[in-house]
């Protein structure tokens, strides 16, 4: 579906922006004026520039074509038209729907040159007198550079490809889609919406040899990293287990030896951390039939070398002095400090092994998928099954707070509940290699590494994904991590909170700090304020964001068209002594850090007298009516008026006299009338347009209006391409 919207022949540039004015004038232009589709709006750039739009708000997310009109733009330089990301003051906006049409062909932009221009005619048009332009644009809501369901998008003017940089013809008017509430949560300029979440690599750790597994100590508060040696340095022994500082990655110790199956000590790999051990250290495995423990500060470790089959899984068992072991199919509890076995359970096929102590579980599936088995932990007895398809299993994590299971199987990760059911699937291009949780955000931490050969599509790009543990949904943006290769084990730990993710990356021999960034978003907003003049004005808002958003206050004398920073406003409290030429101000707050911008709902300003309002209502409806009626009329109370001057008509009696009063004056603003008697008078010799009967403020009657002046909307579908009649 294609809609136009735009005037009829008649209606020249001139007409345009007058009824574009009007609009501007009965709803306003702030986030908080109330919103109708198809509404015009008008933007003027600090240079005089003056931007129209026929229609920003309820726009077709399919498809809509507006009318743009432009005036006092410079005729010495080429412009766009365009629907594009808007970036805020100062800043290019970009990307734009469809790209920067430099061929001035794509129904998307519009192309404005001055005369003489090399391009124009076919490829572009030429200024019109007084620089305007009038174009129409064809608008959707979404393309493969750019969506504005996530981001504010705007129809904007900007100088051509030629010029980049020149930001003198930028004007931006603010659009709207169907189901968008426009303004509202961001205001103008917004880089992304409010409270988005992302991750940013902010530190690489080199001290820990080839890391393979990772654990951020509960109570200590030290990274744990299991590791191997890095393949370049041959003459080097880096395996081992590290304690390291999470602050700056500093190296606290390096363990390299456990005993094996003599007693021995030797140098060990630590493919897998266990769990950790009250107060500070932890346990872990290590090949190919050894548990050992060591916390910071140890010279080598504490092990036991276990009978059987090679350790393929291990978990927490069901005390803090045991640990529960998968040897292939057999699943055994054992004491860690003696290795003694506590209970045996055989489960054909299993070797992967995932434990859930909050909810008395453990998860067993094979290398290969299999069969997913539950276990009660209480009884060793299987409690629920199902059937993983055919692929590498990398992980199989219990979620603590749900009960439910995450598999990472080949490319996806499966969820299952605690009866086994498959609840979700998340599907990427990469392997899921190892996840963490955090309880206390409700967050899924899931690491993906690149899998194969560059024949194969490889690109050697991993990422961190984040999702909700209970909706399965996106938490926050993905981070991509070049360099990221997928490999048989590898670890991910979050501190409480999500604050800060840490992650393997063996293939650069590195552990990868990754820290949380969130946009602004509001939290407290200023109101409409009323005060006398010379009173005291205090606006006050916050918003939360990581890092912690700067504040700055600003103002708008021309009904939010124009926004200017408050020099010193600067602070979450804004206080100031209003004068009378203040009324009618609006103010907003807007808050910036590294990851973008987000601005309060912009409130306004009323400065008037004490009194002045009610009275000027009052006068108005009682001096204007006809003595010889039945009853005057009673003016509506001009409280929250400006300082005016007259109310526009006096009330009507309901027999009165042929015309209607005409001499009701308020000593301040009045309401938008006088009252009138239930029989108004059948015509008036003086007063404004609201005299006549025509309600502006509504929107019945500014459409009546402006389809009086010319204007209409007209809907049609696209068919096979076709442009909108010109």
């Amino acid at each position: 579906m294609t809609v136009v919207r735009r005037p009829a022949a008649l209606l020249g540039a001139a007409a345009l922006a007058a009824a574009s004015a009007l609009a501007l004038g009965a709803f306003g232009t702030g986030p908080s004026a109330q919103a109708v589709a198809g509404t015009p709006r008008t933007a003027l750039s600090k240079d005089g520039q003056r931007l129209t739009v026929s229609a920003s708000t309820g726009l077709d997310p399919a498809g809509d074509t507006v009318h743009v009109t432009g005036e006092g733009y410079d005729t010495a330089k080429a412009i766009y038209v365009a629907v594009c990301k808007d970036n805020g003051d100062n800043r290019i906006p970009s990307p734009c729907l469809g790209g920067a049409d430099t061929g001035g062909t794509g129904g998307s932009s519009a192309w404005i040159v001055p005369e003489g221009d090399p391009y124009a005619g076919g490829l572009a048009q030429l200024w019109g007198a007084g620089g305007t332009f009038a174009v129409d644009i064809e608008v959707t809501a979404k393309d493969s550079s750019l969506d504005c369901a996530q981001v504010v998008c705007s129809v904007v003017t900007r100088v051509d490809h030629r010029n980049t940089g020149d930001r003198t013809q930028d004007v931006r008017v603010p659009i709207a889609f169907e189901g968008q509430d426009p303004g509202d949560d961001g205001g103008e300029g917004v880089d992304v919406p409010a409270g988005t979440v992302s991750y940013v690599r902010a530190a690489e750790f080199t001290t820990a040899g080839r890391p393979l597994d990772i654990v951020l100590h509960p109570n200590s508060g030290k990274l744990y990293v299991g590791s191997d040696n890095i393949v370049d340095t041959a003459d080097v022994s880096e395996q081992g287990l590290y304690a390291l500082d999470p602050a700056g990655g500093t190296l606290l110790s390096h363990i390299p030896q456990a005993p094996g199956s003599t007693g021995a000590l030797a140098a060990r790999v630590v493919p897998q951390i266990i769990a950790p051990l009250s107060g500070d250290g932890v346990v872990f495995h290590y090949p190919l039939r050894g548990i050992g423990t060591a916390k910071d500060g140890d010279t080598a470790a504490k092990g036991v070398w276990l009978t059987g089959a090679a350790v393929t899984g291990a978990g927490p068992g069901t005390t803090a002095s045991t640990v529960l072991v998968a040897q292939g199919p057999t699943l055994s509890e054992i004491e860690t400090a003696t290795g003694v076995v506590r209970r045996t359970l055989t489960l054909d096929g299993g070797s992967e092994l995932g434990v859930d102590t909050a909810h008395l579980a453990a998860w067993s599936t094979g290398l290969s998928g299999g069969e997913l088995r539950r276990i009660d932990t209480t009884t060793f007895a299987v409690t629920a099954t199902a059937e993983l398809p055919e692929g590498a299993v990398y992980f199989v994590e219990p979620d603590p707070e749900t009960g439910n299971v995450w598999v990472g199987s080949g490319s996806s990760v499966l969820v299952y509940d605690k009866d086994a059911k498959l609840l979700a699937t998340l599907e990427d291009v990469d392997r899921a290699t190892a996840l963490a949780f955090d309880t206390s955000t409700h967050r899924a931490f899931v690491l993906r590494e690149d899998y194969g050969n560059a024949d194969a599509g490889a690109d050697f790009i991993g990422s961190l994904q984040v999702f909700d543990s209970a909706t399965f949904a996106k938490a926050a943006e993905t981070l991509a991590l070049p360099g990221s290769r997928a490999n048989t084990t590898a670890g991910v730990a979050v501190t409480p909170g999500g604050a800060t993710v840490y992650v393997t990356d063996q293939a650069e021999s590195k552990v990868l700090e990754l820290d949380r960034r969130m946009s602004p978003k509001v939290t407290q907003a200023p109101t409409d304020q009323s005060v006398a003049p010379d009173g005291e004005v205090a606006l006050v808002a916050a918003a939360d964001g990581t890092p912690q958003p700067t504040v700055r206050w600003q103002t708008s004398p021309d009904d939010g068209q124009t926004w200017s920073p408050i020099e010193g406003a600067t602070q979450n409290a804004y206080t100031f002594t209003a004068k009378t030429a203040q009324d009618g101000y609006r103010y907003r707050a807007e808050f910036t850090n590294s990851v973008g911008t987000t601005r309060t709902s912009p409130i306004t300003l009323t400065v008037t007298e004490p009194g002045e309002g009610t009275d000027g209502g009052t006068d108005g409806g009682t001096t204007g009516g006809d003595p010889s009626g039945d009853s005057g009329g009673t003016g509506t109370t001009g409280s929250t008026s400006s300082t005016g001057t007259t109310g526009t008509t006096g009330g009507t009696g309901t027999s009165g006299s042929t015309t209607g009063g005409t001499t009701g004056t308020g000593t301040t603003g009045a309401g938008t009338t006088g009252g009138t008697g239930t029989e108004g008078a059948s015509t008036s010799t003086t007063g404004s347009l609201a005299a006549t009967g025509a309600a502006i403020g509504t929107v019945a009657a500014l459409a009546a209006l402006l389809t009086g002046a010319g204007w209409y909307l007209h809907r049609r579908a696209a068919r096979g391409g076709t442009r909108p009649v010109q």
